[in-house]
């Protein structure tokens, strides 16, 4: 039986047209759209995500004004929280705007993130008895901290087929519940399933930070069905 509902979850893609490293990153010329149109467009073809619990969060007319041609709940967001970057309450102020329980923020700049898997996640935190889901990759791999000690088992060999799996954040998607954020707690602690993990493969959440990277992901999107399915 499901945990949570669907009408307790609002489904989230937050924007701002000033990004410092690529600038006008959400509205520039990506594969003939932009990637907030893309976003958009993949969110809308969703079999689990009603339109009513989608809402785009933002500050910039430009990105407002194309939100208005796909008649989609926009959260107008203000010009402090575009700028700020620790204050959870004040990143997420809609927390305690939007009459919901829950929260999934999907990442615009990871445009081939599938919808399959974006339902799949939302499927998830919607069953799991958990507040908090936090999408990871899983690797292998060996690490080391800032002292230089080794953080995961030595097998004795560097041979990384033996080494015990990590998981790496994969900045795509993410859940947690309304209330915890008044709190100033965004997702949760950080301890084990607080959040609880969620793992997508790393194709998918080709994350966008940087020119090359806007390049890169244009040629990927465009040739996705074939780079999502080489093995």
């Amino acid at each position: 039986m499901a945990q949570k509902k669907i009408k307790d979850l609002a489904i989230i893609v937050q924007a701002r047209a000033n990004s410092t490293r690529i600038p006008n990153k959400m509205l520039k010329e990506f594969a003939n759209k932009n990637l907030f149109e893309i976003a958009i467009e993949k969110i809308l073809s969703s079999k689990v995500i009603p339109k009513d619990s989608f809402y785009v969060s933002l500050y910039d007319q430009e990105l407002k004004e194309i939100a208005k041609k796909y008649d989609i709940n926009i959260y107008h967001r203000s010009e402090k929280s575009v700028g700020e970057s620790k204050d959870t309450r004040v990143v997420s102020e809609w927390y305690n705007k939007l009459d919901r329980k829950y929260y999934i923020i999907i990442n615009a700049c990871c445009p081939i993130l599938t919808i399959e898997t974006i339902d799949s996640f939302v499927n998830h935190f919607l069953n799991s008895e958990n507040d908090s889901l936090f999408a990871v990759h899983e690797k292998k791999n060996f690490y080391w901290n800032t002292d230089g000690v080794l953080k995961t088992k030595y097998p004795g060999t560097m041979d990384t087929k033996l080494v015990e799996t990590c998981y790496e954040a994969a900045h795509c998607l993410y859940a947690g519940k309304m209330s915890r954020i008044e709190q100033g707690i965004y997702l949760g602690n950080f301890v084990k399933n607080d959040p609880e993990l969620f793992v997508v493969h790393e194709k998918e959440t080709f994350d966008i930070d940087y020119e090359w990277q806007f390049k890169i992901a244009e040629v990927l999107y465009k040739n996705k069905e074939y780079f999502l399915n080489e093995k």
